[in-house]
């Protein structure tokens, strides 16, 4: 039996396609069985023989072989979309769920789950996590942020982004800052390995074995870093690393540091050892605005990679594998790319602190 009204002819391509698609494991059971009526109908089969082919019954076999007549090989790959069983919420529900979650809180939360929206509007769970879905909200995340209140802080900017993005000739900007207090963490037992179905394990308890700090400065050109651990984040620490930077870059290139505005960073003794050493210039982040200091994605790097999931059974022991991860990062470095201007960061902040008038009004 055949549908004297269908004509199938298979281009070179198409049935180089649709063999590819019946013949690989990794292809999804419904797609190589579309791709089997169609490759059969070309090759003069049947009705019948297809449906006994397939085990489709007959109206599956012409609606696939009309498909692949309309739409071609993608034809088959899509299926036709089908009206949702579930009846659409009325607008007037949509904008209650938004305006709640925007500008309220549930009287005994700090913010709304699926289930206490949808006990206080009326409809399901599974509802109020579509309206969210559809306006991009997600009110059980939370980020942290603050507006800088530097008086100086545009100037800051402009001068730390130029730095990034146009540094001067014959000289070398370095971003520096500490990260104390490393702990030596000692898992009190060894963690499970990763397998199929089961993420690598660690015990939540540990020993302490003591504390470092790593003073690190980030070439912005280069990648490279100069790291060194010290017991403790003093002055006496900072200029100590002075020291370490003034050794490492060649004189007479003058070194620009991009540092946050930490006391010891300011000391009296620190101002006197810069006024002899006049190649270095220091350009300090606004306050509040440490991420402008490219070297804290370093640190955010090795955090992750070599800390935040290490054993070590001892303070020289984690501080040995600070220096290897420093080894194997300046062997193959990578710089990061700063992209934001001054311009786009100082129109975001005056959004930010217009935004934050407009709540203090509304107070």
């Amino acid at each position: 039996m055949r549908r004297s009204d269908i004509c199938l002819y298979l281009g070179p391509a198409d049935r180089a396609g649709l063999e590819a698609l019946r013949t690989d494991r990794n292809t999804p059971r419904k797609l190589a069985w579309r791709a089997d009526i169609v490759v059969a109908t070309a090759d003069g089969a049947g009705t019948v023989a297809i449906m006994r082919r397939t085990g489709m019954s007959k109206p599956t076999v012409w609606r696939w072989q009309e498909r692949y007549l309309d739409e071609g090989v993608p034809g088959l790959k899509r299926d036709k979309t089908r009206p949702s069983r579930v009846p659409p919420l009325p607008r007037e529900i949509r904008l209650k769920v938004i305006t709640k979650t925007v500008q309220e809180t549930p009287p005994n939360a700090t913010h709304w789950s699926r289930a206490t929206m949808a006990e206080a509007v009326g409809i399901s769970a599974s509802s109020v996590g579509r309206i969210w879905a559809d306006a991009g909200l997600k009110p059980h995340i939370v980020k942290g942020f603050k507006v800088s209140n530097d008086p100086l802080f545009e100037e800051k900017v402009t001068e730390i982004v130029g730095l990034y993005l146009d540094p001067p000739d014959r000289a070398v900007v370095l971003c520096v800052d500490e990260k104390s207090q490393i702990q030596a963490l000692d898992r009190t037992q060894p963690g499970l390995p990763l397998k199929k179905g089961r993420a690598a394990t660690m015990t939540h308890d540990y020993k302490r074995h003591g504390t470092t700090t790593l003073f690190a400065a980030l070439d912005v050109k280069s990648g490279l870093v100069i790291g060194e651990c010290m017991p403790r984040h003093r002055a006496k620490e900072f200029l100590s690393f002075l020291r370490r930077i003034d050794r490492a870059v060649k004189k007479p290139r003058d070194i620009h540091l991009v540092l946050d505005n930490y006391a010891t960073h300011k000391t009296p003794e620190v101002q006197a050892w810069l006024e002899k050493h006049p190649r270095f210039k220091l350009h300090f982040t606004p306050t509040s605005a440490s991420w402008m200091n490219l070297v804290e994605r370093f640190f955010a790097e090795i955090t992750a990679k070599r800390i935040r999931r290490g054993s070590y059974s001892s303070v020289d022991d984690h501080e040995g594998a600070i220096y290897d991860y420093l080894l194997q990062h300046n062997a193959k470095p990578q710089p990061f790319v700063w992209s934001k201007t001054a311009e786009d960061i100082l129109a975001r902040e005056r959004r930010a602190l217009d935004a934050l008038d407009q709540i203090r009004g509304n107070r």
